[in-house]
């Protein structure tokens, strides 16, 4: 027996700006320290705390006209500790190390200043690798606040022209919110609430989900929910003994039309406070239980990011739940009464939304059991294996308990039969072996050309599986959703612009393409005239910029890739430069 799970969405929105202040947050962090580090005013695309997939947002992302190559500037004095290039994440970034126990953070970067750009490519050349992670010493590029230390750019996990910019404790090496230390930001709007979702907070959130139940809006001046839905004009009645509260939110700043998160949201049951969510420290190591914060399940299936302001049991971000009741946020409403709600919703400048409702019990709906179930417990280490399938996930994976829904469809053309693995709209933390059988032999020529496949309903995506022995094979997985194995035998496929014997002498870079059918470019290597020079990568593209290894004259290159379970694709280029 269990009780039926149901979401509520409500729009009940007389809101107003208050008066109502950062002051208590602001002051443990030094005010105009730190200078805005582009030399145009500051309009945010994103600020610290969004939810983003499988993470916070955990600086600001400071608008660059839309265009690239604006001068970025040192915030403060300090001196370079680290720079790092990657295809992904922050792209080119550089980190600066200050006097006052802070770092700051340059993100989606194009060309470092001329000193430190030079300084990058003589490592890339010598470890014949570009995406490099350089530790750097106090003497070797100390800076002054202003001084130019690079052009914003577009790199990285970058979907459109920007400057990413962090502060973090040096000391625990923690995001904050930069929004708190005084940046030159005008703000005066406030939060806009879009709807509040009410959580049978007596089962978990993961226990028969259904799709949100759409309630009509009406809009007299403010909003409030439609007498269809409700008793009155602000009283919902709740199936459940305890109610879980969850917020839709959008905030804007003066001069820009992107949406923002807020700062801290305050929830009250008859004037009580009842918990207290406050965004302005989280640090990378507990970033991705923003997957816990969240409604993933509401986010995977519309893409709407519904805030919890109750803690599920197996989240174990703390620091943001600045209170919480008994109940971790959820509220007692046991007793058949009628009680008063309110959020309030505060911004980065300290402008507030008010929500106003209010809750009584009614009836609990009870379902039968269906045949067995197999449930999954937040907080304890879970297993699962058959004779197709096996794994073991330990105590932290799960943010709250799971009915593990398992089935398995034939699929006597592939290596093994396509197994469903619960749901992808259920998350789970971390990555663990995911174990598969075989049912064929597997060729020993075919034994390294095995991949492990996934599908969450949505796209389609591989990697490499190793051998177990007795015809199990193995790769990490990190989502439920439906798992198969299949064979890679296929060679990335790697295009290029230009044609043999082209003339580049007024071009600034080669540009390719590789793509692999099922799992990755796992290596890539370029050479001219069998010299290794840089490529860079960014996602499936990958250049050259002419630089000093590339005279004038008759040239050919050589790119080599190689995906993940080893097959081998080149491409040559006879050009003059």
């Amino acid at each position: 027996m269990h009780i039926r799970k149901l979401l509520f969405t409500i729009i009940l929105l007389p809101f107003a700006a208050l008066a109502q202040n950062t002051d208590t947050i602001t002051s443990k962090y030094p005010q105009n320290y730190f200078r805005n580090p582009l030399d145009i005013p500051i309009f945010l695309a994103g600020n610290f705390g969004e939810c983003r997939p499988g993470h916070f947002h955990s600086g600001t992302d400071i608008k660059t006209l839309g265009k690239e190559n604006q001068p970025v500037h040192a915030a403060a004095d300090g001196y370079i500790s680290r720079i790092k290039m990657e295809k992904s994440g922050f792209g080119h970034a550089l980190y600066i190390t200050h006097p006052n126990g802070y770092t700051t953070l340059y993100a989606h970067l194009n060309d470092f200043a001329p000193a430190i750009q030079k300084y990058v490519r003589a490592h890339q050349y010598e470890q014949k690798k570009w995406d490099i992670d350089l530790q750097l010493s106090p003497a070797t590029f100390p800076v002054k606040k202003g001084q130019q230390i690079a052009w914003s750019g577009n790199t990285g996990a970058s979907t459109a022209p920007h400057l990413h910019f962090e502060i973090r404790n040096t000391k625990t090496e923690h995001p904050l919110n930069p929004e708190l230390f005084g940046l030159p930001i005008i703000d005066k709007i406030p939060p806009k609430p879009r709807g509040i979702i009410i959580y049978n907070g007596s089962e978990p959130i993961y226990v028969n989900v259904q799709s949100e139940q759409k309630l009509a809006i009406c809009k007299n001046g403010s909003y409030t929910i439609s007498r269809e839905y409700s008793s009155g004009d602000t009283v919902l009645s709740v199936p459940a003994t305890l109610a879980g509260i969850g917020v839709e939110v959008d905030d804007y700043m003066d001069g820009s039309d992107n949406t923002i998160n807020f700062l801290r949201a305050r929830l009250y049951m008859d004037d009580t406070l009842q918990s207290e969510v406050t965004l302005d420290d989280i640090g990378y190591d507990v970033t991705r239980y923003v997957n816990a914060y969240a409604d993933y399940a509401t986010h995977q299936k519309t893409g709407k990011w519904i805030q919890l302001l109750y803690k599920l049991p197996g989240n174990h971000l703390d620091s943001i739940y600045t209170f919480l009741n008994k109940k971790n946020g959820r509220l007692d409403i046991h007793d058949w009464k009628t009680h008063k709600v309110r959020i309030d919703i505060t911004d980065d400048k300290g402008n507030t939304s008010v929500v106003d409702f209010a809750l009584k019990r009614m009836s609990i709906i009870v379902d039968p059991a269906v045949g067995p179930i197999t449930m999954f417990s937040a907080n304890k280490e879970n297993k699962f294996a058959n004779e197709d399938v096996s794994f073991v996930l330990d105590e932290k994976q799960l943010y709250d308990d799971v009915e593990f829904d398992y089935k398995k469809t034939p699929a006597p053309e592939l290596l093994s039969d396509k197994l469903q693995l619960h749901h992808a709209y259920v998350p789970v933390h971390h990555y663990f072996d995911l174990r598969i059988k075989a049912h064929m032999p597997v060729p020993e020529r075919l034994s390294g050309k095995v991949a492990m496949m996934y599908n969450d309903s949505k796209e389609t995506d591989g990697r490499a599986a190793t051998s177990t022995g007795d015809g199990w094979y193995k790769a990490p997985a990190r989502a439920f959703g439906d798992w198969w194995l299949d064979y890679d035998t296929t060679a990335p496929v790697i295009k290029g612009q230009a044609k043999n014997g082209a003339d580049l002498a007024h071009a600034k870079q080669i540009l390719l393409t590789a793509k692999d059918a099922m799992t990755s470019v796992k290596k890539f290597n370029g050479y001219i005239d069998g010299k290794w020079v840089c490529f860079e990568q960014h996602g499936s593209a990958f250049f050259y910029k002419f630089d000093e290894h590339c005279s004038k004259g008759r040239h050919e290159l050589l790119f080599e890739a190689e995906d993940e379970n080893g097959n081998k694709a080149d491409y040559s280029l006879k050009f003059t430069r």
